[in-house]
């Protein structure tokens, strides 16, 4: 698809002259961009508020003061580029917008066409350092996560990567799928900057966080008067990500009928702003992400059937780190790596019990809550090897060593308390084989296997004692409770 060389640009154009504004506004408008004008600065300060500009076009000399006077305020972010126009050309006013961060620097007069090849260059250039810097910054956790925490995706995602090759602009949606904290962000960064659309923008929108009355114009936007807070024109996260790609995270939150409004968008390219009453192309790659299944939210009628198989045509699942066995050990090496260059401190590495404790916690929050443990332990912990103190209560007492446990079966019987007596009245071995189970299906994060493992039983046995325990221990006779899977 072809678009127009400021396709999806949102400018503020600020100038006293009538008759340029509308020259100016007419030809940025025709070359794809959304032109917001203002005559003075009393117009223009609110909108730098409210609105989001890529770039501001900004007269010198003005009936309530100057353009340069928007600049020293600071009232632009660093992400909209500033372009100054004058007609006197002054190189005392020039070298201070320029100090001040303005990008260019116009002498009236001059053909509208050179502001627009002004623009198109600058956006160029700033996408190439945007792109720079995110696989700067991205680049060891990237690696880390490729190389660590996603490599059962490897032939996924080397699959999609072959497939945007082939493609070239006109790439298909994906869909990440994984619990939350298990990287799917991270990923879709990783598809982003490893496909051919690097170059251009990322957007991402957490979709549970964008309340239901605001999503459809955050999503395609919405035209000025279109409702009672629309003073302005305002581009949407499609077109903003337009040439690039837009992650939607937690997809599943958005409503029905904006599910009927995001398959269309994929399917025909096109948006219409709230309130608006033309298509506008967009080039937009979606990945969308989910911490349910969708399929299981299909059958309950909660997502839409034609959207999951529009979205489904690369899917990625992303496994529990409870399901990861001895992987959270080299992960939790290579974060300890990252975490310790990020805030500069010297380089820790495992104790023989931090790694016991790794492998014995369950990580309901996955790589995000290993990673918020690494951190901790970098802090409060002192010592070359850490120990994760902060999981002792989680996993249970240390076990004890031959030396200090005369018992010729140690291993099975570690876990024990030698202080442990029998209460004189006594007590219910069922309650404190159901407690045992609870304990363990709650350090293993609800993982059957994992659980059965850690007791020593066979997964058979374990959920016929899950049903006892829900049945309040009414049930079958159970099976051998012999050490399985």
């Amino acid at each position: 698809m072809s678009l127009a060389p400021l396709s999806g640009l949102n400018i503020l154009l600020l100038d006293d002259e009538p008759m340029l504004r509308r020259q100016l506004t007419a030809t940025l408008e025709r070359l794809g961009a959304d032109v917001t004008a203002a005559e003075s600065l009393k117009v223009a300060r609110p909108l730098a508020r409210e609105m989001s500009f890529d770039f501001a076009l900004l007269d010198l000399n003005l009936p309530d003061g100057t353009g340069i006077d928007l600049l020293r305020d600071h009232t632009f972010s660093d992400s909209t580029g500033v372009v100054m126009m004058t007609a006197e050309g002054g190189i005392a006013s020039a070298v201070e917008a320029m100090k001040l961060g303005a990008i260019d620097f116009l002498t009236k007069p001059f053909e509208p066409e050179l502001l627009a090849l002004v623009l198109a260059r600058a956006r160029r250039t700033r996408q190439g350092a945007r792109a720079a810097e995110h696989r700067k910054a991205d680049s060891p956790e990237q690696s880390f996560f490729f190389g660590h925490a996603l490599l059962p995706l490897e032939a996924q995602l080397r699959k999609i990567v072959s497939a945007d090759q082939r493609m070239g602009s006109h790439l298909p949606p994906v869909l990440i799928q994984g619990e939350t904290g298990t990287g799917k962000t991270t990923l879709a960064r990783w598809i982003h900057s490893n496909g051919p659309r690097s170059s251009g923008p990322l957007v991402e929108a957490n979709c549970a966080a964008i309340p239901d009355s605001l999503a459809e114009s955050e999503l395609f936007g919405h035209e000025k008067g279109s409702f009672t807070d629309a003073r302005a024109t305002r581009l949407g996260l499609f077109e903003a990500a337009s040439g690039g790609t837009l992650f939607l995270d937690e997809i599943t939150s958005l409503s029905p009928a904006l599910q009927a409004k995001l398959l269309t968008t994929i399917e025909d390219g096109r948006i219409r702003r709230v309130g608006g009453s033309r298509d506008i192309p967009v080039d937009t790659r979606v990945i969308a992400a989910a911490n349910r299944d969708l399929r299981d939210m299909v059958n309950a009628r909660i997502f839409r059937e034609d959207l999951f198989h529009r979205l489904d045509l690369f899917r990625v699942s992303i496994p529990p780190l409870r399901d990861r066995g001895d992987d959270v050990i080299a992960l939790a090496e290579a974060l300890l790596t990252r975490l310790s260059r990020r805030h500069h401190v010297p380089h820790r590495t495992l104790s023989a019990t931090g790694r016991r404790r790794l492998s014995a916690y369950g990580w309901p929050g996955n790589v995000r809550e290993l990673s918020h443990e690494l951190q901790r332990a970098l802090v409060f912990e002192e010592g070359d090897a850490l120990n994760l103190d902060s999981l002792m209560g989680a996993v249970g007492p240390e076990p004890r060593t031959e030396s200090s446990t005369p018992s010729n079966n140690a291993p099975q019987d570690a876990w024990f308390n030698s202080g442990f007596r029998f209460p004189d009245t006594g007590f219910s071995l069922e309650d404190a084989i159901l407690r045992l189970i609870r304990q363990a299906m709650n350090q293993t994060g609800g993982n059957v296997s994992a659980a059965a493992r850690r007791l020593g039983v066979s997964r058979d046995y374990l959920r016929y004692r899950l049903g006892g325990w829900k049945d309040g221990g009414k049930g079958a006779k159970p099976p051998e409770a012999t050490a399985g899977e």
